[in-house]
């Protein structure tokens, strides 16, 4: 993934005085000095590697001052920062944080309910999001092959991490320095044949899947059934969920599943666009 700007351009806003900003109505009926903030922070964010100042005037058609007097307002609440030894800005940490706090399941699970539907409709078969807590795996939501929408709450819609596709995913997201103490607490319990049931293996495995982005469920968890699931971003490149599909062995063949991937990875890329995922974000 190598893009490392928006593809959306700020609107060039028409010059004024800097002092007029904070009496001003904008031309959409609010407050200018509002609209001119956002804007600033739209061109900020498009520029990962940091803007300067006049780079912005030039891109909104701003004073320099007015730039200047808004720029250091955000800077000052966190909202963007200036990058150490530079005349550079870029995104604060303070938005980040503020955009993690609206970030939560049920404002996922509301983005995640139309994408769902249409994948089961796309493949035939049952689609789920699920999310982790810790050591474990919480399905939050699902849809049958139909595409009808079945909500699941964390009571009992819980799975196991080691043999199942969305939890394999969720694992192989864990940073590496914590992935053992996790581990700890897993049960590597065998549900059938093909179950994984030592940690050296389920670690190779989770290797292959951070490499591979994708993970499969051949009959680890049931014995006649086999998944397939793909990770979610959000704004920063974190995963937050991990989308997948199941269905009879009978169903996910090698060249079916290879047919079913590409509506898979659709409704993936989908959803963390939604999350506020843009190509070339870097993990944390």
């Amino acid at each position: 993934m190598s893009q490392a700007h928006h593809s959306q351009t700020p609107t060039k806003l028409r010059p004024r005085d800097a002092a007029a900003d904070s009496s001003t109505s904008g031309s959409r009926g609010g407050i200018q000095s509002i609209e001119r903030a956002v804007a600033i922070l739209e061109a900020v964010a498009n520029d990962p590697d940091g803007i300067t100042l006049a780079e912005v005037s030039a891109q909104l058609g701003l004073h320099n001052s007015t730039v200047f007097h808004l720029i250091k307002t955000l800077a000052t609440l966190g909202i963007v920062e200036q990058l150490p030894g530079t005349k550079q800005y870029r995104v604060g940490s303070r938005l980040f944080m503020l955009a993690a706090g609206a970030m939560n399941e049920n404002a996922m699970l509301t983005q995640a309910t139309p994408i769902l539907e249409a994948l089961s409709r796309k493949t035939g078969e049952a689609a789920h999001l699920a999310v982790r807590s810790r050591h474990e795996i919480a399905v939050i939501a699902r849809t049958a092959a139909t595409g009808l929408l079945q909500l699941s709450g964390y009571t009992g819609a819980m799975r196991p991490v080691h043999c199942t596709a969305i939890g394999k995913v969720l694992m192989s997201e864990v940073p590496v320095e914590m992935l053992d103490s996790l581990l700890d607490h897993i049960d590597f319990r065998r549900f059938t044949e093909h179950t994984i049931t030592d940690r050296p293996t389920f670690k190779k495995e989770l290797a292959t899947i951070r490499e591979k982005g994708v993970a499969y469920d051949d009959c680890e968890f049931d014995e006649d059934v086999k998944c397939i699931a793909v990770p979610v971003r959000d704004f920063a490149g974190r995963c937050p969920g991990a989308i997948g599909i199941s269905g009879p062995v009978w169903h996910m063949g090698a060249a079916a599943t290879k047919k079913k991937m590409p509506a898979l990875l659709e409704a993936a890329n989908e959803l963390s666009r939604h999350l506020g995922f843009r190509p070339g974000t870097d993990r944390s």
